[in-house]
């Protein structure tokens, strides 16, 4: 990334020219006051302060997803929002900035391979979807904005992703960023919880904060902190505590019902303890073999998911609408997929029934993630997504084992066990990789946070022990 080095407005006469055309907006808003014209200007002025300073478009990345509940129409369905936008433009800056200074760099890691084979196999699905389109299935004429939308999903979370992998001068920024993401988001999740207060934060931020992967994400960074870098001050141990009461009492009190949230937020906790405690793990084996033949656990786990009545208005429901998207992709192309996005126009043909209720228009989201990659991409896709979160997972577990302490210690353990609570919570909805008529680019904004963060066990897997 680039944090080092000069900036593309490096020269004097630039820097006065857009100085002077920032000055004039400025009178001209003063004389003729617009909204729209108003966020031009601001977008103007956090244009000049990126290029002055670009480590603070990675700090602003962070803000966006969790202060600015703001979002722009496109003229279809589908609504974007300020940290979706952010991503694109930073990566375009940086990888300007590394070919104008001549150093550019990429680290070389074995997730790339699959996640760069992933993207290009979305954009083949597309071609051969629409190559390929059942005429019998209606579509708009502009259909194809939706499925580059969808695909664009893909590609920002790479984006994102490869943000953090190629950061410069990493022992310095990803503390700094992992700490910026912990005092604000940490900060607002307890502050939402407050009595009296809470109404009004929440109403101030966006959807993020009811997002399963932002809890997942905010789980694993500061349990890893707490339990791994005994190095922390004594108010930062109050703060991540105070954070982590803030999670538990979320994910099991206030939002019970969500059950992505306390799925997600059980098993990275699980996954932390079980690295951190070494010794305890046959015990911890044999208590979960011992309560589940005992028949303990897993009606436990079922009456406080909601038993009966949850499965009843949800959980039967989510298998027939998954059932009739494994059913459309498997007829019509299993091997590349529908393409981005189709799979609600394929789904939608026929009718489709629970129970005793008929829909005549379904509009179907199979609220699994893995189910709408298929769909998405087909076999080829699903396999290279597997590919590359089998090697995010063994990059993070081997830095994991490598670093067993500290800062980089905490942040190798807490994102590996965050990946984990990722891939767990994607069976529950299409979380980190959003279906565009269902979560979308709204929900996107807690997912490329957990992106981001991830890019950085490359990172942390390549440091100086």
């Amino acid at each position: 990334m680039f944090i080092r080095g000069k900036t593309l407005i490096s020269q004097p006469w630039l820097r006065a020219a857009l100085i002077l055309a920032l000055l004039l907006a400025a009178a001209y808003l003063g004389l003729h006051p617009s909204r729209r014209w108003i966020m031009l200007l601001a977008l103007g002025v956090g244009g000049y302060a990126l290029a002055q300073a670009p480590s603070l478009g990675l700090l602003g990345l962070i803000a966006a997803a969790l202060i600015v509940p703001l979002e722009f129409s496109t003229g279809t369905e589908v609504k974007l929002n300020a940290a979706t936008l952010l991503v694109p433009l930073l990566f375009g800056l940086w990888f300007i900035e590394g070919i104008r200074r001549r150093d550019f760099q990429w680290r070389a890691s074995p997730v790339n391979k699959p996640l760069t084979l992933f993207l290009l196999a979305g954009l083949l699905s597309l071609l051969v979807g629409n190559a390929l389109w059942d005429p019998a299935v209606p579509k708009s004429g502009n259909f194809w904005l939706v499925q580059l939308a969808q695909w664009a999903i893909f590609a920002f979370a790479a984006l994102a992703f490869w943000l953090f992998a190629n950061l410069q001068d990493a022992e310095t920024w990803l503390p700094r960023f992992t700490w910026a993401f912990l005092y604000l988001g940490g900060g607002l999740a307890i502050l939402r919880l407050l009595p009296g207060v809470g109404g009004v934060v929440t109403s101030l931020t966006p959807i993020t904060f009811i997002r399963a992967p932002f809890w997942v994400l905010l789980t694993g960074l500061a349990g890893g902190l707490l339990l791994f870098d005994a190095g922390l001050s004594r108010a930062k141990q109050a703060f991540l505590v105070a954070v982590a009461a803030a999670v538990l009492y979320y994910a099991l009190v206030a939002q019970q019902e969500a059950a992505s949230i306390w799925v997600g937020v059980a098993a990275v906790t699980g996954v932390l303890f079980w690295l951190r405690f070494p010794k305890a793990r046959g015990a911890v084996v044999v208590l979960v073999v011992l309560l589940t033949f005992s028949g303990i656990l897993f009606p436990s786990v079922y009456e406080f998911a909601g038993g009966d009545d949850e499965w009843t208005v949800s959980g039967g429901s989510r298998l027939t609408l998954i059932q009739r998207v494994l059913g459309v992709t498997l007829h019509n192309n299993p091997i590349t997929g529908l393409g981005p996005a189709s799979y609600r126009n394929y789904a939608g043909v026929e009718p489709l029934r629970y129970r005793n209720t008929l829909w005549v228009s379904p509009k179907v989201n199979s609220h699994n993630n893995y189910v709408d990659v298929f769909a998405h991409t087909g076999l080829v896709g699903l396999g290279l997504f597997l590919w590359f979160a089998v090697e995010l997972f063994l990059l993070g577990w081997r830095a994991s084992q490598r670093y067993t302490e500290g800062f980089i210690g905490g942040y190798a353990n807490g994102m590996t066990a965050a990946w984990v609570g990722s891939l767990v919570v994607m069976l529950l909805a299409d979380w980190m990789l959003p279906f565009v008529y269902n979560i979308g680019f709204p929900g996107f904004q807690a997912s490329i946070l957990v992106w981001l963060f991830l890019g950085g066990l490359v990172t942390c897997s390549q440091a100086k022990s």
